[in-house]
């Protein structure tokens, strides 16, 4: 890290302060103010919107409908339980009940003893 300041380690900063305050006493800088859980309020130094770096407010989702649709494919994982998916193990469930009704059918007719395991 290049310090400025070397030569004099304990010398005051210069140039402008995190977040957007201006340089120079820090008790005259914006406050966050937001309710704390002790019912006070926070006493951090404000961003430009008006809040400290963890007191910034809920996003408010996406407006349009790129950044919907890119919020939705972030979302999807693997598409277990998507509608075509269980549609998909219903039809395979049902086509294995039947398969086996019909093995059943045939080994009365045929005479044989075959027991499948569902």
């Amino acid at each position: 890290m290049d310090n400025k300041n070397e030569d004099r380690p304990h010398a005051k900063r210069s140039g402008w302060l995190k977040n957007d305050n201006p340089p120079g006493d820090l008790a005259k800088v914006r406050r966050c103010h937001a309710k704390t859980r002790l019912g006070g309020s926070c006493k951090a130094p404000a961003m430009k919107n008006g809040r400290c770096r963890m007191h910034g407010g809920k996003s408010t989702g996406p407006r349009t409908p790129e950044g919907i649709e890119k919020i939705r494919a972030s979302h999807f994982k693997h598409g277990e339980y998507t509608k075509r998916a269980r549609e998909e193990r219903r039809q395979i469930r049902a086509l294995i009940k039947s398969l086996g009704d019909t093995i059943s059918e045939i080994d009365e007719s045929a005479g044989l003893s075959v027991s499948i395991k569902q």
